[in-house]
């Protein structure tokens, strides 16, 4: 009997724990309060470079990221949300600003998979990784 209690509160845990994960949050704007990150010297990304990276993402979880040399330097925009800035650390690995969203770039055999990496929210300690395929250069 006593087993039966216990086994629909337990099942409610697991649904909601279920949900939770399901319910990803987009990486914060740059708006978000910036946490503690030193940079102790940015990587000069050459135009070739940025070209090589540049382009439409299909990403693993539905959404779309645009990856794009602007005048102010590597932007990426998830969706239709307001553009990441992206500081280069090497020719393929780039950072925000804040430091919450690291994106790595030229992965697989081909050269055209990505991955991102991303805390949700500065008071959980978790921490999202998403992949993605060049889908439009």
């Amino acid at each position: 009997m006593r087993h039966s209690l216990l086994a629909f509160p337990m099942s409610l845990l697991l649904m909601t724990s279920y949900a939770y994960s399901q319910a990803q949050n987009y990486p914060p704007p740059e708006t978000s309060p910036i946490s503690s990150v030193q940079v102790t010297a940015p990587f000069r990304l050459s135009d070739e470079q940025a070209e090589q990276i540049g382009g439409v993402y299909a990403m693993a979880n539905g959404w779309r990221l645009q990856v794009e040399h602007t005048t102010r330097g590597m932007e990426a925009r998830i969706d239709n949300r307001h553009p990441i800035r992206l500081i280069a650390i090497t020719a393929d690995k780039f950072v925000s600003r804040d430091g919450n969203i690291t994106m790595d770039f030229n992965r697989g055999e081909d050269r055209d998979g990505m991955e991102m990496s991303y805390v949700p929210d500065q008071r959980l300690a978790i921490r999202y990784v998403v992949t993605a395929t060049l889908a439009q250069r």
